[in-house]
């Protein structure tokens, strides 16, 4: 081959080969583009929320609601979620309805609740989500639910009340319309059960066993025993030693604002059970003011205090309201002023366990 046939051939492997790399890169740069908007499109995905087929919105003064379902029609296997959303302003107070007690064709498998949270406007807004499942197959109705509400500031205590409207939902049945086919097969006949072996004599021992040890432990325990004598303290000298211990725990200096608004609740909570036996610890805030409102064992100006104090607390425990130092000081001043307006030596607490409980815990530590 001549030089300059080699020349050319040389010429056109190079010019063969920066096409290739060419060729590569516009690939792997294609494929780049493909990949990160992939991305794109499934976090966007990942980000939705659950959608609701059904939305309806019903509004009446200062309530507005919202009663969504995920779907109208369903097979027996499967679950529904149900949402309910109320939007109140803070001047109310709302009663959300008792699902449970509405439901007939439905059993509540989960629920669950984010907590009270404020909207644009300040407004409280309340969201509750049911996770139901059918009892049968067929047509049935999501019933109509009842929101009570009223002003907090009005002295008579004047109730409102906003209805929904009870939503349709089909159930079908797995088997389609093959039910109508299915037909019950006959027994079959009699079978023998093979017997099994005898385990008497395992039985009898374990029983011997079981005899002897308690046998032992009765006499050992009757070498310890003791007269208990029952301790008895007043609620306010409780609560006064659980309000000692929050303060030497000082949670504001280390910045655990919502425990101590939480501890300091439960305090009060606690305190009003023992002195008064009304069950604050097990309602929500809601619930208890509802109770309370007929409750004859404080007069009008303790119970504003303890809706201010309680309402106050849910605004920082769940809508992460930042409280300042001075509103932080007026909760503990008011939780003492309360205690100590309404101590009594009159109604008392046997703490005997929990006197227990301390020394053994102490007696560990030492």
């Amino acid at each position: 081959m001549s030089e300059e046939a080699s020349q050319h051939s040389s010429v056109i492997l190079r010019k063969y080969k920066g096409m290739n790399q060419l060729l590569i890169c516009t690939l792997m740069i294609c494929a780049l583009l493909l990949v990160c908007c992939g991305c794109e499109k499934d976090s966007g995905t990942k980000g939705e929320d659950k959608d609701f087929e059904i939305d309806k919105p019903y509004e009446r003064g200062p309530l507005s609601v919202h009663v969504r379902l995920q779907k109208s029609e369903m097979t027996i296997a499967q679950t529904v979620t149900l949402e309910l959303e109320a939007t109140i302003s803070p001047e109310y107070e709302l009663r959300m309805p008792e699902v449970g007690k509405s439901l007939v064709n439905f059993g509540i498998v989960d629920w669950d609740s984010p907590g009270d949270k404020l909207d644009a406007e300040n407004n409280i807004v309340k969201v509750y989500q049911y996770r139901l499942e059918p009892f049968l197959s067929g047509s049935y109705q999501i019933p109509a639910f009842a929101f009570e509400f009223s002003d907090a500031n009005d002295a008579d205590g004047k109730k409102y009340e906003l209805t929904t409207e009870p939503i349709d939902i089909e159930v079908t049945s797995l088997l389609g319309e093959d039910r109508s086919k299915l037909q019950i097969a006959d027994i079959e006949d009699v079978v023998e059960m093979p017997e099994e072996p005898g385990y008497l004599w395992v039985w009898v021992v374990t029983g011997i066993g079981v005899t002897a040890i308690f046998v032992v432990w009765f006499i050992l325990r009757q070498k310890r025993i003791v007269e208990l004598v029952h301790i008895f303290k007043p609620a306010h000298e409780i609560a006064y030693e659980r309000l000692r211990v929050l303060v030497r725990d000082d949670l504001i200096k280390a910045g655990r604002i919502r425990e101590f608004y939480q501890r300091i609740s439960d305090i009060l909570r606690h305190y009003i059970e023992h002195r008064f036996e009304l069950k604050a610890p097990e309602r929500t805030t809601e619930e208890f003011l509802f109770e309370l409102r007929d409750a004859d064992v404080l007069c009008q100006s303790d119970k504003d205090s303890l809706a201010e104090f309680l309402r106050h607390c849910d605004l920082v425990k769940f809508a992460k309201h930042n409280p300042t130092a001075e509103q932080i000081q007026r909760t503990f001043d008011l939780v003492k002023e309360f205690i100590e307006k309404t101590k009594s030596d009159e109604r008392k607490i046997d703490v005997t366990d929990s006197v227990e409980s301390n020394e053994i815990v102490e007696a560990h530590s030492l």
